[in-house]
């Protein structure tokens, strides 16, 4: 079967990065895996989406799906198989308030979606953000608003930093 092309739009993508330590992540990645470092420390995350008017090309808009999504990513570093060190993300679980996500996903999307509720307010440059697993393994809670600055108490030193650490990933599965 012939997976049809999806259009649609991005609405909203937040990625919010941790610091963690570098052993402890590697117990829970794949042997192909180990954590890809920043100032020896592991960089874990959450990248919450919502997604609209999710279609197939040829279906009508009026008829297209909207969600919310949230994957949950560990920065990763992996030899392929020429010996070339290559990085990306290694995606352990993803999260969905989508019925149709969570039944298609591992087939028409890529991985397991789990069924989730969400809760989300936008107000301007600021966000109030709050999901539930049903299965009650993730909570999420989360205020922010848009800036140009990271927090003092950010690993990386400024935004362009930041981004340069994750510009060369490609998205690996779990």
């Amino acid at each position: 079967m012939k997976i049809p092309t999806l259009q649609g739009n991005i609405k909203r993508r937040l990625l919010i990065n941790f610091r963690a330590d570098a052993e402890i992540i590697q117990k829970i990645l794949p042997n192909k895996f180990r954590p890809k470092l920043h100032k020896d420390k592991a960089i874990v995350g959450i990248c919450l989406i919502r997604l609209e008017e999710i279609r197939p090309k040829f279906v009508p808009k009026f008829l297209s799906l909207a969600s919310e999504n949230a994957a949950h990513r560990i920065a990763v570093l992996w030899e392929d198989e020429t010996g070339k060190t290559c990085e990306g993300v290694y995606i352990p679980r993803r999260d969905t308030d989508s019925f149709v996500n969570a039944t298609v996903g591992g087939t028409l999307f890529p991985g397991e979606h789990h069924r989730a509720d969400f809760t989300v307010e936008q107000n301007g440059n600021e966000v109030d953000f709050a999901m539930q697993s049903k299965d009650k393994n993730i909570e999420i809670e989360l205020k922010g608003r848009i800036t140009d600055a990271l927090p003092k108490t950010s690993i990386f030193s400024s935004l362009a930093e930041a981004s340069k650490f994750g510009s060369e990933q490609k998205v690996m599965l779990k």
